[in-house]
């Protein structure tokens, strides 16, 4: 009887620890990320064309590094949300069109912190 409680004491303590340690890492990603992109929407907004594409690399590179990570114990839907946004920012940075780059850009933090909200652990999302 004992034994059977211990184990399952040692399960509920493993998952909770594990969850923490995933939101920990989201968060922290989503905010670098985001950082990242709010240089970008200030880069657009300025209309600085060589600036914004450098920062539009960066933030790709970011992207593709937290992708492999995320994809552990996130839904892949919504990291390809995140990634099909932004490359569509990325086209428009490429071509000029800021305003429509500045548009996909809100989508895809948007999306960024959706994610976050989406996998934390309250009451909301159990039930």
């Amino acid at each position: 009887m004992y034994k059977e409680i211990i184990i399952s004491v040692c399960i509920i303590v493993m998952v909770i620890v594990a969850d923490l340690l995933t939101q920990n890492y989201t968060k922290k990603s989503v905010d670098k990320l985001s950082s990242e992109l709010e240089v970008l929407r200030n880069y657009l907004i300025e209309e600085n064309d060589y600036n914004a594409r450098e920062q539009a690399q960066k933030v790709n590179e970011s992207i593709e590094n937290i992708h492999s990570n995320l994809a552990y114990f996130i839904e892949h839907d919504e990291i390809e949300k995140i990634e099909t946004n932004f490359t569509s920012c990325k086209n428009f940075v490429n071509s000029k069109s800021y305003n429509l780059a500045i548009n996909e850009l809100e989508k895809t933090i948007f999306v960024l912190n959706h994610l976050t909200d989406k996998n934390s652990f309250n009451l909301e999302n159990i039930f």
